[in-house]
């Protein structure tokens, strides 16, 4: 998908929502632990109530991983039944160098067809680039995460510079692509880093987890985030999937989302 498509997404649906499908078989409802393929049921009922409101679907890999064989089979229904013109994410969190990256890409980009997927850049340019080869797909870089575990190194100084090592990951790795095939994770939780890195990065899309359950607030994350035609895709997982666990979780779930997209609406 390109840039212009996704935001041709955004403008119609006034919504910069992705549905996080971290879908867990001991969350989700009883009585569809007696269907064939449970995941597959419980995320489509899922993407059926929620689909009018969300421009993305990110469905994080190990909560199909440790299904093992079936959980693959289950993340390509998934992934098929998603509509055509909605994101597509799979927050693999990749990072690894020549030919393995490649084969990533191409399991991702063509055997699996995502549009996009995160990717640790840690091991520097050729852990990107291999992604950067496939047109109308997007490599998500891991910018600056909100969680404890963040402080143990992102943050850290660099020794004879004023940077910070989160600072020089992103102006280096914005260097091997574009904003029209790259994009970054940035936490919801921290709005002032989130300004900053919007001025680091004017253009580029942001994918910014932690509203909702993990406590990021929408109105900080929209004041410090947004670009000029909005830049950012704002993920909710558990605060929508798991908002109801009773045969009518669908419905909550998409009052959830429908809620959200309103609250969004505001902003764009």
């Amino acid at each position: 998908m390109t840039r212009e498509q996704l935001l041709e997404q955004i403008n119609k649906k006034k919504s910069f929502l992705s549905v996080g499908l971290d879908t867990d078989l001991s969350k989700i409802p009883t009585h569809l632990l007696d269907t064939e393929d449970p995941v597959f049921e419980f995320n489509k009922e899922i993407i059926d109530a929620t689909k009018e409101f969300a421009v993305a679907y990110k469905p994080n890999l190990a909560f199909y991983e440790v299904n093992g064989a079936a959980g693959w089979i289950s993340l390509q229904k998934t992934l098929d039944y998603i509509p055509k013109d909605i994101f597509t994410i799979a927050d693999a969190k990749r990072g690894d160098i020549g030919n393995t990256s490649t084969m990533y890409a191409k399991a991702f980009f063509e055997t699996m067809d995502f549009d996009s997927l995160t990717i640790a850049p840690y091991m520097g340019e050729d852990s990107i680039t291999p992604y950067l080869a496939f047109e109308g797909k997007w490599a998500i870089v891991l910018g600056a995460t909100s969680n404890k575990g963040a402080m143990d190194f992102q943050d850290l100084m660099l020794e004879m510079s004023s940077e910070k090592v989160f600072e020089r990951v992103i102006k280096k790795s914005a260097e091997w692509g574009t904003h029209e095939n790259m994009m970054y994770v940035v936490g919801a939780t921290r709005p002032k880093l989130l300004m900053k890195i919007r001025a680091m990065l004017p253009k580029h899309f942001f994918l910014i987890p932690g509203v909702g359950a993990q406590g990021g607030s929408l109105e900080a994350v929209c004041k410090s985030g947004m670009s000029s035609d909005c830049g950012i895709i704002v993920n909710s997982s558990r605060g929508i999937i798991y908002a109801d666990h009773s045969k009518d979780f669908a419905a909550i779930a998409g009052e959830k989302a429908h809620q959200l997209q309103q609250e969004m609406k505001e902003f764009l």
